[in-house]
């Protein structure tokens, strides 16, 4: 039995899934090109957009951006103040987590006022084209409103496994606590004291309860979104888990994704 193979006990109507490794797709479930609504993965492309800018001198993780006080680094991070759905600023920038689809909405202003180019255009140019995902694009917020198939999100999730667009030691800094200690709300999942970030990146550290198995390692970074979708990458082991479906996250997945998680993570050892 392949790991992804629980997916079919699951109720969803469609699904897609791949587990990568930096030898590329080891395992894989569902129609691959299908394409669906990332939601909040979304944030994961958007913060690589950053990244790249960030490395062609475009933007500057410390320029101010956002509310008074709040900079890149902090719409990165969810610590800018704002509040979820917008533009409203809800406590001072650095002093919680308070997570933020506006803020990554600024975030793409922001890189689209000093590069001058549109951030749908950015995003195409700097990840979707290189990587070619030629099935992914941002007609929504650039918070949750991506699309894109697995075939395309394994071609990224095998990027963050060995980066070729920005510098081993970028993507570690992004991977990396922002802002130590902030507490804050992990949607879906309540209170985490601390609820860590990285830049774009959600961290998995010692959090419970979690999206991500029991056994993948306190280094597990990635994101998921209320769509059904969720992307993790586990430097530990050198593995990514892509899994796509069509049916909103909810009580349904919080006990089926763990064990999903785990199960890859048992036939796939390093």
């Amino acid at each position: 039995m392949h790991s992804l193979d629980l997916i079919a006990g699951w109720p969803v109507d469609n699904a897609s899934a791949t587990v990568v490794s930096e030898a590329g797709v080891v395992d894989r479930y569902g129609d691959l090109d299908r394409v669906y609504e990332l939601a909040s993965v979304t944030k994961l492309l958007v913060a690589y957009a950053a990244l790249v800018a960030i490395e062609e001198e475009a933007i500057d993780l410390e320029q101010q951006a956002g509310p008074d006080g709040s900079t890149v680094r902090h719409l990165l991070s969810h610590t800018s103040g704002l509040a979820f759905g917008e533009q409203k600023v809800q406590a001072a920038p650095g002093s919680r987590r308070i997570y933020s689809s506006a803020g990554f909405e600024v975030l793409a202003d922001t890189i689209a006022q000093d590069t001058g180019i549109a951030f749908t255009d950015y995003l195409d140019e700097a990840v979707f084209q290189p990587l070619g995902m030629t099935s992914s694009s941002l007609s929504g917020s650039p918070g949750h409103g991506a699309r894109s198939s697995a075939s395309d999100l394994s071609a990224y999730a095998a990027e963050l496994l060995a980066p070729t667009l920005v510098s081993p030691s970028t993507l570690a800094a992004a991977t990396s606590v922002q802002f130590d200690g902030l507490s804050g709300i992990l949607p879906g999942y309540g209170s985490q004291k601390p609820n860590d970030w990285g830049l774009g990146f959600e961290l998995r550290d010692s959090k419970s309860p979690h999206w991500t198995g029991a056994d993948n390692s306190v280094r597990t970074f990635g994101h998921f979104g209320q769509s059904g979708t969720f992307l993790w990458v586990d430097p530990d082991v050198g593995l990514a888990t892509v899994v796509l479906t069509d049916l909103a996250f909810g009580e349904w997945a919080k006990p089926l994704w763990p064990e999903l998680s785990d199960e890859v993570l048992h036939n796939n050892p390093r």
